[in-house]
């Protein structure tokens, strides 16, 4: 039996670099969350790991006292150290199974999936939640896999065993068309929420795609 409760994934806020965040990386959080996201994920590229702490402890503090499961992107050391609710992985970033048997079984763990081969392979004993796509292309991940689209996302997301998140270029209108594509447990945005000028506003018309 799993020690991990399931992670609301409505809407799942990756974090961009605090420079590209309009308010500074912890208010932007903030009215992300007045605005109705379910899961923060805090990510961090080309940055040492004493910045990443000093950036994502007042963020773990914050998001704790308000109930918002806070996840860390690739950096296992830095999740373990800051108590996080979970961990996200690529397909090019540490095995799966060596991040479980680091970070033990109350730690939630999320994977990104690009791929049908992919998907298949994702252990459902190891792994608990599915980052999918991108589904169009993005400024915010320039290595990223190749855009799927929604109908690609939607064969995708038909396969998974597990819940899932869309992700890549994913905007109001997108999302609207992603939830009617198929099965979404949620969406996953940066920019549409970090760069926007209201992120509270930004985070309620995300939410009010729900079908």
């Amino acid at each position: 039996m799993s020690l991990r409760s399931p992670l609301d994934l409505r809407l799942y806020l990756v974090t961009d670099a605090p420079e590209r965040c309009r308010y500074g990386l912890l208010e932007t959080v903030k009215r992300a969350v007045q605005g109705g996201v379910t899961v923060v994920q805090y990510r961090r590229e080309h940055a040492d790991h004493e910045t990443m702490l000093q950036e994502a402890r007042p963020l773990r503090e914050y998001l704790r006292s308000v109930g918002i499961p806070f996840i860390v992107n690739n950096e296992v050391e830095l999740a373990r150290e800051l108590d996080a609710d979970g961990v996200h992985v690529g397909q090019g970033d540490m095995p799966a199974a060596e991040v479980r048997r680091r970070v033990g079984e109350k730690m939630r763990i999320g994977l990104s999936v690009s791929n049908e081969s992919e998907m298949r392979a994702v252990d459902p004993a190891v792994v608990d939640y599915v980052g999918c796509g991108p589904v169009f292309s993005t400024a915010t991940k320039p290595d990223a896999a190749p855009a799927v689209g929604v109908e690609g996302w939607a064969a995708l997301s038909a396969l998974s065993p597990l819940p899932l998140v869309a992700i890549g270029g994913i905007n109001v209108e997108r999302a609207r068309a992603i939830r009617a594509a198929g099965r979404c447990d949620g969406v996953a945005v940066v920019s549409a929420i970090c760069a926007a000028e209201d992120p509270a506003d930004a985070a309620e018309q995300l939410l009010s795609t729900q079908i």
